[in-house]
């Protein structure tokens, strides 16, 4: 790979810029400190194309084509239920990833050697489908098979969510990452937007069944899985080692540094800075965590019922339903890059406050839906259309605030930590839902819905504790979004 010129460059702290083995330091030596711009804007053009081919292989195994062939399998909600809390619950052991991670010398190889094998696993699942076409299996030992693969893969994956997340956050400015996370987040929404329909019509068209055409698509999954991390080899390596001996990320270095890149050195100093184990002295993100912890509880009491309610109660065909996750892609993606410009004008947290409550009222609205074409062609897409325009806010701003909320130094420590705490949560939540919603005579699932979103209004409280870097209060955010004639003249 050509090397390129070193310069000043973007929030990257400690990088090293890939180069042939003959031109690199000798293999005693660590690996040199190394700023480029050329080099991070490389990074994360290839991390956004990482994400669009990622977006494909979790579409494949996960989401409404995941839990249409659990539906065709005839699973229970408590089995679909599960296949939700399973991912979540892999989460525990993110204290393990992050330790491991953090005593590697890349954080490219070290995700390699995690998410390689956690990919390639479901060819046996795509092997056993195919099996199950020339012999007959039992849909339940398939199910079984499924949620073995699920299981399996998702604590590899997990092993890995820490390292990558604290490798992509030293690599994008801290001022720019509600921008660059909007276009990162739309460029896999737009994927899910074109993508996911022509899956699922496949799927249903496939001349051998849906459950053979998943099988199909699953090893398409694979190959586009095994594509993202072909990209994550031309982004910037870090060193973790390197990283935490400076207590600073790669780009944020005092010799290339702003006003804000200043303060951030100093706010991450080691005389302002709690060690890794005294997290819990950090009252600020034991507040975040509290909220996070609440708010995934909360929302996946009912989230992986959405699909399942309009597959099994409204029985609409999955191409349909797949339509319909478009929708809600399409609006994602037009709103992302809008949430993030405003995200870095106001904030994260009043985001999450304000939508939060929008998006914690939603689950009432599904209850007006029932199996008439008012439902199909006008109130399920509006819907879609709502839940595209407010989660592309919520997940924006969650990621935000993790990162405002984390010290530099440690800091794939504390995102260990708050996706295994918002892990547990989040799979109690599938667990309870997946049981709520198998009793017709305590509401079923539209009475999950309800219930839902009481939870969800409560999991939004804690928030109003949180402190956020620069960010403003909900009076300064209203006054940014509509402001009055008098602070226009004084430039407000």
């Amino acid at each position: 790979m050509k090397a390129e010129t070193v310069e000043p460059g973007i929030s990257v702290g400690q990088v090293v810029i890939e180069q042939p083995a003959s031109e690199l330091l000798p293999p005693a030596q660590p690996p040199v400190p190394v700023t480029s711009k050329n080099a991070i804007r490389r990074s994360l053009r290839a991390s956004t194309l990482d994400g669009v081919f990622s977006t494909i292989f979790s579409n494949i195994t996960g989401g409404v084509l995941l839990s249409n062939f659990l539906v065709e399998l005839d699973a229970s909600p408590t089995q679909v239920g599960l296949l939700a809390s399973i991912p979540m619950l892999a989460n525990l052991i993110q204290p393990l990833g992050a330790f491991l991670g953090d005593r590697t010398t890349s954080r490219h190889y070290y995700c390699l050697w995690v998410y390689g094998p956690a990919r390639f696993l479901w060819l046996i699942l795509a092997a056993i489908i195919a099996l199950a076409g020339w012999h007959t299996v039992e849909p339940q030992l398939l199910v079984l098979w499924t949620l073995a693969i699920v299981f399996v893969t998702n604590f590899l994956g997990a092993l890995g969510s820490a390292s990558w997340l604290s490798w992509l956050a030293s690599l994008v400015p801290r001022r720019l990452r509600g921008r660059y996370f909007g276009i990162r987040n739309s460029a896999s929404s737009l994927t899910n937007l074109l993508s996911v329909p022509v899956l699922g019509w496949i799927i249903s068209a496939f001349p051998g069944g849906s459950i053979q055409g998943y099988g199909i698509i699953l090893v398409l999954g694979v190959v586009a899985g095994l594509v993202s991390l072909g990209f994550q080899y031309l982004i910037v390596d870090v060193n973790p080692q390197v990283q935490d001996a400076s207590g600073e990320a790669p780009g944020e270095s005092r010799k290339s540094a702003g006003v804000d890149e200043i303060e951030g050195a100093i706010a991450s100093s080691p005389s302002s800075l709690p060690s890794a184990p005294s997290f819990i002295k950090d009252t600020n993100f034991l507040f975040f965590l509290l909220y996070f912890s609440l708010w995934m509880f909360a929302v996946n009491l009912s989230a992986p019922f959405f699909n399942l309610y309009m597959l099994d109660n409204l029985s609409i065909d999955v191409r349909w339903v797949t339509i319909y996750n478009s929708l809600q892609a399409g609006a994602n993606m037009l709103m992302l890059v809008l949430w993030g410009k405003l995200a870095d004008r106001v904030g994260n947290r009043n985001i999450l406050i304000t939508v939060g409550i929008l998006v914690a009222v939603t689950p009432l609205f599904w209850l007006g839906t029932g199996i008439n074409a008012l439902s199909t062609w006008l109130w399920l897409p509006l819907l879609h259309v709502l839940a595209g325009v407010t989660w592309a806010a919520i997940d924006l701003c969650n990621n935000n605030l993790q990162l405002g909320v984390a010290p530099v130094r440690h800091q794939a420590n504390y995102f260990a930590v708050a996706a295994a705490v918002a892990g547990v949560s989040g799979a109690l939540g599938t667990t309870a839902g997946g049981f709520l919603a198998e009793f017709a005579n305590y509401g079923g699932i539209p009475g999950l819905f309800a219930l839902s979103a009481i939870v969800r209004l409560v999991a939004i409280l804690p928030l109003v504790f949180v402190h956020e870097q620069r960010g403003q209060s909900l009076r300064q955010m209203m006054g940014v979004l509509f402001p009055t004639k008098t602070s226009e003249q004084h430039g407000d």
